[in-house]
């Protein structure tokens, strides 16, 4: 049976309103992925009639939307900064909020900067990508524990065509050269406590544990980074870390323990503190 673009659009939205907040983005993504057209064309032409062999695999994608998997799982990719990226379920799907981060870093790069950047616990390789194709005279290395998340990794900056990044598999820093050094470090590490809630619900069941959670109170891997960094960073060298909306003072207190100075904490899109700054005037 003949059905337009509009009539599926709106039987997909009005089912996927029960599970999703964005229910209307959800299902344009979905059935534009399908039929391997723009948001745009799908308002342009809603009268288009879609195929029975293009709505059965609507409707697969639909069902799979309906059982709580993320967007960025289905589709298999995911936009941050000016990147579309590869996602799997080995990585944490990039947010906008962490594009903060990013804007921070370059706000300290000069743009003719030829500096050493560490990006820990790399995931999909979205900030160091985005710091490595906004300043291409820096060298970027990102690492990453896991070996699944780290093809993804390099899978998506050889897309990108990104070469002044290299990879390694590494807890944080243990496994780079301690004669290396940086002007700057940064990460967006697990920043959840173990026994949160929030863990059994929405998007973030489908994504790895190990990527989220961090200990009791949630800033164990905040503290491993910020003690490996003490000794990393340059004199003049600058952390800058993502933290849970409600870490910014922990964090902050971490960072002044640890003989860091100018500390500042920096609220993200949605007007939460999001990611702390911290300056090492000393070697």
């Amino acid at each position: 049976m003949p059905v337009s673009v509009s009539e599926l659009l709106g039987t997909a939205r009005r089912r996927l309103r029960a599970v999703s907040d964005s229910a209307r983005l959800d299902s344009e993504l979905l059935l534009g992925h399908v039929l391997q057209q723009s948001r745009t064309w799908l308002h342009t032409w809603p009268e288009k009639t879609v195929e029975a062999t293009q709505q059965q695999t609507f409707e697969t994608l639909l069902q799979r939307r309906l059982a709580g998997e993320p967007i960025a799982h289905i589709l298999g990719e995911q936009d941050f900064w000016s990147l579309r990226l590869t996602v799997s379920p080995a990585t944490l799907i990039p947010r906008p909020d962490t594009e903060r981060l990013v804007e921070l870093a370059l706000e300290r790069i000069p743009v003719d900067a030829a500096w050493w950047i560490a990006d820990l616990g790399t995931g999909s390789g979205a900030i160091a990508l985005a710091l490595a194709a906004e300043r291409p005279d820096c060298q970027v290395i990102a690492t990453e524990q896991s070996t699944e998340a780290l093809e993804v990794a390099r899978a998506n900056a050889a897309r990108h065509q990104l070469n002044n990044v290299q990879f390694a598999q590494s807890d944080w820093l243990s496994a780079i050269a301690s004669s290396q050094r940086f002007e700057m470090i940064v990460s967006n590490p697990p920043y959840i406590c173990q026994a949160n809630p929030h863990l059994s619900r929405g998007d973030v069941r489908f994504e790895p544990r190990s990527a989220l959670t961090a200990g009791t109170d949630g800033l164990e891997a905040i503290r491993q980074i910020i003690h490996q960094a003490s000794t990393r960073l340059i004199p003049g060298g600058w952390l800058i870390l993502e933290h849970g909306y409600d870490q910014g003072q922990a964090v902050q207190r971490l960072l002044r323990e640890a003989g860091y100075d100018e500390v500042t904490d920096f609220i993200d899109y949605g007007g939460n503190p999001r990611v702390a700054v911290g300056h090492r005037t000393t070697g």
